[in-house]
């Protein structure tokens, strides 16, 4: 590309010499894309920018804040799920910063990206996603509201990149059941282990589980329950022990620091 005009988010970025710094960009056009650029772009920002370079790392030069005039969606498309069909239409967002706790969450969602996306890959859909997610994340929101919002832009990550878990049936194909429980590998998805006791709860007893063996346990009530409601805030803490192991795989175990921040800001309240 030459002097190619790019609209993105900036997602990481590096030290490049001493008035330089190596970006992530996340573009609207190409996807993540690598770039050198003078230092002070600002995060949460729609930055318009030149891209210059045929190889893998571009030359950025005009970085700008540009017009916050993006493609929102409908109330209902927020918890919606990946595959909906819902129309958007377009609207201008205000400037405003993400505050607080907030600020966590957008980070998180920024590493995530950088981290598990391919260079040079366009995902339009996802980057409508995230920029829906840091709209939300200008808003006040209390601690439902805000694991809501970042189960919902994981799902979405995942859909694109071709791990979707299936809740309805097992490793083998059999259909999930009331009454028994499952363990859940990423690489192979949910292997019954044992019947549950009808007269404990089932969220006890993969809780439960959970604790004794190290191992991501649900009931297939859980399941079942996942399925029908989708992520709400009944569901929420289902969905996040899923979504963590998930991403814990797919991340190859290694710590994010977005998460560790979070745990060292929640120590020293």
């Amino acid at each position: 590309m030459r002097n190619e005009a790019l609209i993105g988010y900036l997602l990481h970025q590096r030290p490049y010499q001493e008035k330089r710094a190596l970006y992530y960009l996340f573009s609207q056009q190409h996807g993540v894309i690598h770039g050198v650029g003078k230092k002070g772009a600002p995060l949460f920002m729609p930055l318009q920018l030149f891209a210059t370079g045929k190889r893998d790392l571009k030359t950025f030069s005009q970085i700008n804040i540009t017009s916050q005039i993006i493609a929102q969606v409908s109330i209902e498309q927020v918890g919606a799920e990946p595959s909906d069909n819902v129309p958007t239409i377009l609207a201008a967002v205000p400037y405003g910063n993400i505050s607080g706790q907030n600020q966590y969450a957008a980070l998180y969602l920024n590493e995530i990206l950088w981290r598990l996306l391919a260079t040079e890959d366009p995902m339009p859909t996802l980057w409508q996603h995230y920029q829906i997610s840091l709209q939300r994340l200008k808003q006040p929101l209390n601690a439902n509201e805000l694991r809501l919002c970042l189960r919902q832009f994981e799902r979405y990550l995942f859909t694109e990149l071709g791990f979707t878990p299936t809740l309805t049936h097992d490793n083998v194909e059999d259909a999930i059941e009331s009454g028994f429980t499952y363990q859940f590998l990423p690489d192979v998805g949910f292997m019954p282990t044992l019947q549950s006791d009808p007269t404990v709860r089932s969220d006890e007893v993969s809780e439960h589980l959970d604790s004794v063996t190290g191992q991501t346990i649900f009931s297939g009530d859980d399941l079942i329950e996942m399925v029908a409601l989708g992520i709400n805030e009944k569901t929420l803490n289902n969905w996040s022990k899923l979504h963590r192991h998930l991403m814990d795989h797919l991340l190859d175990y290694q710590p994010l620091q977005s998460r560790l921040l979070w745990q060292q800001q929640q120590r020293y309240q």
